[in-house]
């Protein structure tokens, strides 16, 4: 059980978990329903030397994970002037090369093994893909850290799963391409270049021939299933999934199926291009 006398700082800029503090150089967080695996996968990435990552440290007298704080810049909400650069987005991609290949052989114990979510019924089939690594699922400028304008690390692990990595290029893609309907973008992400910015991800990650050629779809299937699954959470499980469904999100979805319709064949272009 770890507990401290130092003074809690609340930490802002996410749209789900609450109660997030740092308490001197840790993290505390409320502990999630997949923690076991989460808090397995994050020992396994200290134990491969990946330092992309929090490092889990146990549980607080709250009942709280505890992590290491990660110094650097975050790109949070208001998002800052450098949000659009190019290098740093290069960067990303390399980042979450090396998060994904240092998840490659990861099995959690049994005591900590994922638990899928529920589904609700009526739901859009996903992808057939492999499940090739533990992907993160959740790049939003929120999650990365930044230092020397480079991307050094990913936190906020509560959506990792076993996936594939056309999956985690399209969450890439979906946040700092970005994949949705301009109206829809925070002003420094607007007038951005999507499909060249999709093919700099690639190239930094090394994205293989074949994902390339079915991102689109994923992108397509993977929008589909957000309008239902953002519904059902709200439902569900209320606090920030209801508030970001009373404040329209599921319109924003619509509205990024329509701009991949008008603008898919640009990207698959962008990222099959000799």
């Amino acid at each position: 059980m770890i507990d401290s006398s130092e003074p809690e700082i609340p930490l802002f800029g996410g749209d789900v978990t609450e109660g997030i503090v740092r308490v001197g150089d840790t993290v505390r967080r409320p502990v999630k329903r997949n923690a076991a695996f989460v808090h397995a996968l994050l020992q396994h990435l200290e134990a491969v030397g990946f330092d992309g990552a929090p490092r889990y440290l146990g549980v607080d007298a709250a009942g709280r994970e505890v992590l290491t704080f990660i110094e650097g810049e975050l790109a949070g909400r208001p998002h800052p002037a450098w949000i659009g650069d190019e290098d740093r987005l290069a960067s990303i991609g390399r980042l979450l090369r090396r998060y994904d290949d240092a998840t490659v052989g990861f099995v959690a114990p049994a005591e900590a093994a994922f638990v899928p979510p529920l589904h609700p019924e009526g739901l859009p089939p996903a992808p057939e893909l492999p499940e090739e690594v533990i992907a993160h699922l959740d790049i939003t400028p929120e999650n990365l850290i930044f230092r020397d304008g480079t991307a050094h690390a990913l936190i906020d692990f509560d959506l990792a799963r076993p996936g594939a990595r056309v999956d985690e290029l399209y969450n890439a893609m979906l946040w700092w391409a970005p994949l949705n309907d301009p109206g829809d973008l925070d002003p420094g992400l607007r007038g951005l270049d999507a499909p060249r910015r999709c093919r700099i991800l690639a190239d930094a990650y090394g994205m293989s021939e074949a994902d390339r050629l079915r991102l689109v779809e994923v992108a397509f299937m993977r929008t589909r299933r957000s309008w239902h699954l953002m519904k059902h959470h709200a439902e569900v499980e209320g606090g920030g999934w209801r508030r970001m469904w009373d404040e329209g999100v599921g319109d924003v979805i619509t509205r990024r199926e329509a701009w991949l319709e008008r603008n898919g064949s640009a990207v698959e272009a962008a990222l099959t291009a000799a």
